[in-house]
């Protein structure tokens, strides 16, 4: 649980919060508001930094208790081996409940079909939409931020979805005094974003401040990757790369893990923490608009998704 630091570095106040302290209260207030309103709430947690923090935030809200809350991973079939790895392990660790929606699964039943640019994170949308459905989900927790792309900048903190489990930014509700109204007609439910007040920054800090364990990927390493539309990609079943595209060993980090074929690599020398705080500190590009190629797809491609049931 959040204490009152004795004296606030940022303030010199003796009663002040310092900003993570004021912004690791905030999210364990949402957790335990969603505990208090909603009967089958869920985390969706894939193993990349925001769902780590989010899930170490959840585990303060409710310790000394279990977390009351089952996980929920997408996974694309395509995601990095060294993440997944992770994900089972912290699962195992705290003993926590995962459920796996498998894009994969969709593709062999013929449900979904593969993209010609070999991209999967499109195709999440209805596997996760489908398992909230039959699991009867009525709030899912996402580590989407408002400073990652526009799109998800006009997220509310409690981000109401149809039954269909669709976006309609006309249809989200005023959240003033930090007063969260979780109302939804049967079969609706809502999105809560518990870091949407925080940036990529703050999450780092945030992560050394706590000493929170991160997939060895976050931090520069050597890897076999090729140049696509600007990003270092890393080679893999999913269709990279093609001819003319030629595959060289670098030395580089990701800012944000997701499905291999549209996550891209930054050339970066940061092993540490500290290193890399420095290095997003003097970053002008967010880690989204810098390493996400289907961000890129069209100028409201994150949106569309949205509308569509996406994180």
């Amino acid at each position: 649980m959040t204490t009152v630091a004795s004296v606030s570095e940022e303030t010199g106040s003796p009663y002040a919060l310092s900003h993570l302290d004021a912004l690791e209260s905030e999210a364990v207030h949402i957790f335990r508001e969603v505990a208090g309103e909603f009967e089958h709430p869920v985390i969706l947690f894939s193993g990349g930094k925001d769902s780590i923090v989010m899930l170490h935030l959840a585990l303060k809200a409710f310790t000394p208790a279990p977390v009351p809350f089952a996980l929920l991973h997408v996974d694309t079939g395509h995601n990095f081996p060294e993440v997944l790895e992770y994900r089972d392990r912290v699962v195992a660790r705290h003993g926590l409940r995962l459920h796996v929606a498998s894009v994969q699964d969709y593709i062999d039943r013929g449900v979904l079909k593969e993209r010609p640019d070999g991209t999967r994170n499109p195709l999440q949308t209805l596997p996760l939409t489908d398992t909230i459905r039959e699991q009867r989900f009525d709030a899912v927790f996402g580590g989407g931020r408002r400073d990652e792309e526009k799109a998800r900048a006009k997220e509310r903190v409690f981000s109401l979805r149809d039954e269909f489990s669709q976006w309609d930014p006309r249809r989200q509700r005023p959240e003033l005094w930090q007063l969260y109204n979780g109302r939804h007609a049967p079969g609706e439910h809502v999105r809560v974003f518990p870091l949407s007040n925080w940036t990529e920054l703050d999450v780092w800090q945030y992560i050394a401040r706590e000493g929170i364990e991160l997939p060895e990927i976050y931090f520069a390493h050597e890897r076999e990757v090729f140049r696509r539309s600007g990003m270092w990609l890393t080679a893999g079943e999913w269709g990279g790369p093609k001819d003319g595209e030629s595959v060289e060993r670098r030395l580089v980090r990701y800012r944000t893990v997701g499905d291999m074929s549209c996550t891209g690599a930054v050339d970066s020398a940061a092993t540490t923490l500290d290193a890399v705080i420095t290095e997003i500190a003097a970053s002008r590009l967010t880690e989204r608009g810098a390493t996400r190629a289907d961000d890129k797809l069209s100028e409201a491609a994150m949106e569309d998704r949205k509308r569509e049931g996406y994180f």
